[in-house]
């Protein structure tokens, strides 16, 4: 049996899809098809069993939180030294 999926994270703006792209390319290689389209970063899943294509949408989700985590982090002005 073949299941796809198809996950559509959408952001403020293409310049944040385009670095959730960046960021998880590596990881996708091979297991998810992905691309981006203006502000979405849309990533197509296949797998043979429906068991390994929530794992890999399980793992896709969370790594994505943590490029959203981690950019949030970077684009946060750190406090001042008279603070």
């Amino acid at each position: 049996m073949n299941v796809k999926a198809s996950i559509k994270f959408n952001y403020h703006h293409e310049e944040g899809a385009k670095n959730a792209f960046k960021a998880l390319q590596p990881d996708n290689i091979g297991f998810i098809d992905s691309h981006v389209v203006k502000n979405s970063f849309i990533c197509d899943l296949k797998s043979s069993s429906i068991g390994t294509l929530l794992a890999t949408a399980d793992d896709l989700l969370f790594c994505e939180m943590m490029v959203e985590r981690m950019s949030e982090f970077a684009s946060t002005k750190p406090p001042s030294k008279h603070e």
